[in-house]
């Protein structure tokens, strides 16, 4: 696009969204790196929009004084252009009045179980009218999330390829008893499938794009023991994971007394709490097509045995001839997100090319 196209478009996009605000209202302005995080949390577009950015904490929640005078740049770190990015798209969608947030749970649910109050998605529509979506899952641990660093990066890249996406605020830490984080997913595709017209898009053949342990509850979502199947879902159309647990190895017994609220002497494996889930276990034939990754320098994933993380899946996706294809980069940490900075940098749009090949192009030779 030449500079005079480019100006035509950016006015025509300026007049749109003013048109779009009450008279007199000026629009919300975009962020940018240097942003501080109590400006971000101060701008009426993220505000107003509802989408929580509060990402550390639910037993010890992080506090308004807290963070507030660092950057952007500081505080989500190599890939905050693309995190900024996605935020400016929550400021965009604001600004042309476009709802953002959608509560999960109806007012008697949340009040038979108040945890349940923050339980949103958010909506950053594409441009393929009726196109596939994906839903992203941020990862966490265990108090902490990284909503604006690893899902607003993903929305960002998404956005530029078409993609509509959907952003899930899941239930974390002390509030995760019961499998209440994975319910969360369940209860986000069911949403998105229901509403998929007013959503202009296509209930079938989505992506789930999860981060971490948030790629965890993405591969449960395929298996037959928990997954779309209980549920008369849609089967994604692919997994597209960044350093997937897939077995939480040491941690079993720290949740369940922790977050499960188990006493001495109880068994230790009550049956199907999703941290008792080791995926490569759960595979089968009928298991969605999946892209994964991880860094050989990753030290959380190192923490809990390697070779039963990423390596076991692949193996479990090979052996039941499930489309796949796994990538280890030399130098990508855990928490890398679109991995703008790493090696890992532009994994989302070969795992969208990957997405699109096993959806709607010649299908992959096993483990290519």
């Amino acid at each position: 696009m030449n500079a005079k196209k480019m100006i035509a478009a950016a006015l025509a996009a300026a007049m749109l969204a003013a048109a779009a605000l009450p008279a007199g209202a000026l629009p919300a302005p975009y962020l940018t790196p240097d942003t501080t995080v109590a400006q971000m949390r101060a701008n009426e577009g993220i505000a107003g929009s509802g989408f929580d950015t509060w990402d550390r904490g639910s037993l010890f929640p992080e506090q308004p004084w807290q963070y507030g005078d660092w950057t952007l740049r500081r505080y989500i770190g190599q890939t905050v252009d693309d995190a900024v990015a996605g935020m400016n798209l929550i400021i965009d969608n604001y600004n042309r009045g476009v709802q953002v947030t959608y509560p999960l749970y109806t007012d008697e649910e949340i009040a038979a179980d108040p945890t349940r109050k923050g339980v949103e998605l958010y909506y950053f529509p594409g441009d393929k009218p009726n196109g596939k979506y994906a839903l992203v899952l941020s990862g966490n641990m265990f108090e902490r999330t990284a909503r604006t660093k690893e899902a607003c990066g993903a929305v960002s890249q998404l956005h530029e390829m078409g993609y509509t996406s959907f952003v899930l605020n899941y239930r974390i830490g002390h509030e995760i008893s019961k499998n209440a984080n994975y319910n969360d997913l369940v209860r986000a595709v069911q949403f998105i499938t229901e509403h998929a017209e007013m959503f202009g898009v296509r209930p079938e053949d989505y992506a789930l794009v999860g981060f971490s342990a948030g790629a965890h509850l993405c591969g449960m979502f395929g298996t037959d023991r928990m997954g779309y199947k209980n549920y008369g879902l849609p089967k994604p159309g692919a997994l597209l994971l960044a350093y997937p647990i897939v077995n939480y190895m040491y941690g079993k017994p720290g949740f369940l007394y922790v977050y499960d609220g188990a006493e001495p002497g109880d068994d230790l494996a009550p049956g199907d709490y999703y941290y008792n889930i080791e995926l490569n276990a759960e595979v089968t034939p009928d298991f969605p097509p999946t892209f994964h990754w991880f860094g050989r320098n990753d030290r959380t994933l190192g923490m809990i045995f390697p070779p039963l993380q990423g390596p076991a899946l692949d193996r479990a996706l090979e052996q039941c001839g499930v489309e796949h294809k796994m990538v280890v980069y030399g130098r990508a940490p855990h928490g890398s997100g679109t991995g703008t900075g790493t090696d890992a940098a532009g994994w989302l749009y070969d795992a969208v090319d990957f997405w699109e090949e096993v959806t709607s192009g010649p299908k992959l030779k096993k483990g290519n």
